[in-house]
């Protein structure tokens, strides 16, 4: 394996990774401005400090960078070659976090959306995810075939025929 950078470099190039306000937070945060959708920053407490927030919605937005968080996409499946234990441990300490963070929000009431950075890209995203806020069942149901958002992101159907989604 060559060497890319010195450790020096190396170590200059991560300190420039941010951890808000990234391209993929300020597209989301661009598509629901433009649905006329308001929201706050900063995680107003919550677990995990969400990404967006909508209080009246009970709703907490996570935008999740693919490597960073071990999505099953071809970008988050990528492994690194330089200190590979490291980072498979980073990423798999990043997986359980964030799994928990959904839980403890889910049982405290509120909504979980994840939306992933390769979803960005999709024809058809920005009404998937103004569906999704919305909770519009029928565009979310028809958007399912996108891998935009997780498994652990919808709330609660409390539709006939929709078994092991309910709530206390």
């Amino acid at each position: 394996m060559t060497v890319v950078f010195t450790p020096e470099k190396r170590s200059a190039v991560m300190r420039r990774v941010k951890g808000r306000d990234t391209a993929p937070e300020l597209n989301v945060r661009r598509m629901l401005r433009a649905a006329g959708i308001g929201y706050r920053l900063g995680g107003c407490g919550l677990p995990g400090r969400p990404d967006v927030v909508m209080k009246g919605r009970k709703l907490a937005v996570f935008v999740h960078g693919c490597f960073w968080h071990g999505h099953d996409c071809p970008r988050g499946a990528r492994k690194p070659q330089a200190n590979a234990d490291y980072w498979r441990n980073k990423i798999d300490r990043n997986r359980a976090r964030d799994a928990r963070v959904a839980a403890e929000l889910s049982v405290a009431g509120w909504r979980v959306l994840t939306v992933w950075e390769c979803a960005l890209r999709e024809p058809g995203f920005a009404e998937a995810l103004i569906a999704a806020v919305r909770d519009d069942q029928a565009a979310a149901l028809s958007a399912a075939s996108a891998p935009s958002f997780s498994t652990w992101d919808r709330a609660p159907s409390r539709e006939p025929g929709v078994s092991g989604l309910e709530t206390k």
